[in-house]
């Protein structure tokens, strides 16, 4: 015959270990999300993320071929510039793929604090940007990139944060005709 008191202490053992086994999975999730991507994210795959220490952007239009190039210049000095390429849609047989290329102008990656938010733009203290955009649209120039960059990891060699951004094109025919794309994502660059 079973007493009373075994069963309660099998039952009290049994709600320790359910509460237990929640809490370790709990904090294996919390482990396990970064807090750089979010849930509505743009749907873009990363396939270049490139962190030079003594460079700069060279952004320059090409008006006889109506494209655009962004490239890192490293000959002439200058800070830490990250250069990422986003890819989207890019399945088989879509036909609306189109990829961002993003140049951004850190300055010196040592001084940035990981959580703030640094805005694209020129006035100082401000990350300079440089975008553009390869698709199967009409030719397009780049105008602007506004929006946001923060920090969440910076190691000897890899730099991971957050970029949300809209970057601003014109039309090479027509300059009366904008068009806009949204980056919201996760940014990773190595050296």
């Amino acid at each position: 015959m079973v007493t009373a008191a075994p069963v309660s202490r099998l039952r009290a053992t049994f709600s320790r270990d359910v509460v237990a086994r929640r809490l370790c999975l709990t904090l294996l999730l919390l482990c396990a999300c970064d807090g750089v991507s979010r849930p509505d994210d743009t749907l873009g795959q990363q396939s270049l993320g490139r962190w030079e220490w003594h460079g700069r952007i060279v952004a320059e239009p090409d008006p006889t071929l109506t494209i655009a190039r962004v490239r890192v210049d490293t000959s002439q000095g200058g800070g830490d510039v990250v250069l990422a390429r986003y890819d989207f849609n890019p399945a088989v047989g879509e036909g609306d793929e189109y990829s961002l290329t993003l140049g951004l102008e850190l300055g010196r990656a040592h001084d940035l604090v990981p959580g703030r938010l640094y805005a694209f733009g020129s006035a100082p203290g401000q990350i300079a940007a440089h975008a553009t955009v390869a698709c199967l649209c009409r030719p397009l120039r780049p105008d602007s990139v506004r929006g946001t960059y923060r920090l969440a990891t910076r190691g000897l060699r890899q730099l991971t944060g957050r970029v949300d951004a809209t970057l601003y094109f014109t039309e090479w025919n027509d300059t009366t005709r904008h068009v806009t794309y949204s980056l919201h994502q996760r940014i990773d660059a190595i050296k």
